[in-house]
């Protein structure tokens, strides 16, 4: 057995050696080959077994996509940098013109315009943010923190199941392909860092791919900015109208009301955003993996290879089960999604009917786009595990309209003022029977109103009749006082000028024969009585 490890030529480290140290670096490449030799493996076999290239250019290239995948991967169970580079590349990809002046212009003025519209159709204020036309990669570059947080969970879960399961599984490896396993697993992280390189190509393809067709950040019906822009993409705007029977300028006004309705609601209903947010990452928290699926891609993919652990991901080989929490979850998403959609679907048909020729063919174009699964479904059933399709967009618009009709604007949009009244996945199956309980409600509320009413003013009526009455009291016991006790200065000399006759000492003036006993007097039935005739 050589000391030193040599290409087939005999004069350069063979392919195995290049790529641990490609992935290692060199001392704990040095380790590891040692590692190998005292174990008595031969270096250039596990080259030939793991199937790595003999070419030395082809080699190089090999190892410089790998050390491209490593770099700048941290401690994050995502690459963000790979994600952000190749979400830049996939949004270029045929073309990314950027936005001119006259585009800039257009976009401005009918997200405008669409503001004016909108006021005749809710009450909710104009959002105040900026009003912007971004290219394909301004839309990459705004959305991706949202998307950061998004994905963040669910990579955490699949770097952690690959860790664990290509450990667990290697007694289905090759020796050499096992003992390589068993390096990289000593060398600290490196599956875990490879997963995150993995994840991160998918972040980038998937977010790549649904900046080339999102008209917004609003389109997935996820807040993905912050702050309250409202914002069009006219490259992508462009390409949706292509085909279609209304004129350019309908399809960006159209759009923009959609737009700047959901801007809106994002910044007027404050809860909103990290409501849904919260559910996406309720959702991702509860992830599991399935593991036999994962077991049986280790089993038939070369785990050194990140271009087969990415088809394995994007083909679904990674298949994630729902837990009942996240099936509550889904739920709730699916129904407040459907609610976001639904209203925001409404608001706009009411806004352009009067202006747009156009606006109910375009709409059900639209409705047509979600149904049949548009890029932001794609995206998330990719990233994860979820599908964003508001399966329930119709009952939630015909529930929106229905209240409108029934209780005004006002009373419709009130209803995004806590999350508390917002319907229930229940009440959204029976869209009549919700408002049909909210007019009864309604009523209950102004009958007790009424009542309460009534009740006021009649203790305020009782409570003056009984101040009257009080004051009356009053007035005869002060008079009473008068009669029984307003006594003369004379009476100190033993005569009154209120005598009615004459009596024994000490009842002058007393005018009650009943007091007779509190006065020592005489009790005899005919004191101070006069006379009878």
């Amino acid at each position: 057995m050589s000391q030193e490890p040599t290409s087939p030529g005999g004069s350069e480290p063979n392919s195995w050696e290049e790529l641990l140290r490609s992935m290692m670096g060199p001392e704990a490449a040095e380790e590891a080959m040692r590692a190998m030799r005292a174990s008595g493996l031969d270096p250039e076999a596990m080259s030939q077994a793991a199937g790595l290239p003999t070419d030395r250019n082809q080699l190089m290239m090999m190892l410089t996509q790998m050390q491209q995948l490593l770099a700048a991967g941290g401690g994050d169970p995502v690459n963000w940098k790979l994600a952000h580079d190749l979400a830049r590349q996939t949004a270029h990809a045929g073309g990314d013109p950027s936005v001119t002046a006259a585009e800039a212009e257009q976009v401005r003025s009918a997200l405008s315009v669409a503001d004016l519209w909108l006021d005749t159709a809710t009450e909710l204020a104009p959002a105040g943010g900026k009003q912007q036309a971004w290219s394909r990669a301004d839309w990459v570059e705004r959305t991706l923190p949202t998307w950061k947080r998004l994905a963040e969970p669910v990579a955490a879960s699949v770097a952690q199941a690959l860790v664990n399961t290509i450990g667990a599984q290697s007694e289905y490896l090759p020796p050499e392909v096992r003992a390589m396993a068993e390096q990289m697993g000593a060398a600290g992280g490196m599956l875990r860092q490879l997963g995150g390189a993995v994840f991160g190509m998918q972040v980038g393809q998937a977010v790549g791919t649904l900046a080339r067709e999102a008209f917004g950040p609003s389109d997935t019906g996820l807040p993905l900015v912050e702050d309250p822009t409202a914002a069009l993409v006219p490259a992508n705007v462009v390409d949706f109208g292509q085909g279609l029977d209304a004129p350019a300028e309908e399809v960006r006004l159209f759009l923009a009301v959609r737009e700047v309705a959901h801007a809106r609601l994002f910044t007027h209903v404050p809860w909103l955003r990290s409501h849904l947010l919260g559910i996406v990452e309720s959702y991702a928290r509860e992830i599991t993996i399935d593991t036999e699926a994962m077991e049986e891609a280790v089993r038939s993919i070369d785990p050194t290879n990140p271009e087969q652990l990415r088809e394995a991901l994007s083909g679904g080989v990674f298949a994630l089960e729902q837990s009942p929490a996240q099936r509550a979850a889904l739920v709730r998403l699916e129904t407040a999604l459907a609610l976001v959609e639904g209203w925001v679907e409404e608001v706009t048909a009411q806004a352009v009917a009067p202006h747009l020729p156009h606006a109910v063919p375009l709409r059900e174009m639209l409705r047509r786009r979600r149904a049949t699964g548009g890029p932001a479904e794609q995206t998330f059933a990719s990233l994860v595990g979820l599908e964003l399709r508001p399966r329930r967009l119709r009952e939630a618009a015909t529930l929106w309209a229905s209240l409108g009709a029934a209780r005004g604007t006002a009373e419709r949009d009130d209803l995004w003022s806590h999350p508390d009244l917002m319907p229930t996945p229940e009440e959204l199956d029976d869209p009549s029977g919700f408002v049909a309980a909210r007019q009864a409600a309604h009523a209950a509320d102004e009958d007790v109103d009424a009542a309460l009413a009534a009740l006021l003013d009649g203790t305020l009526a009782d409570s003056t009749e009984v101040a009257a009455d009080d004051s009356d009291g009053d007035s005869d016991d002060a008079g009473d006082r008068d009669r029984g006790t307003d006594i003369d200065p004379s009476s100190s000399s033993g005569s009154s000028s209120d005598a009615v006759g004459p009596g024994p000492a000490g009842s002058e003036g007393d005018t009650d024969p009943a007091d007779d006993r509190d006065d020592g007097g005489p009790t005899a039935p005919d004191d101070h009585r006069p006379d009878r005739a």
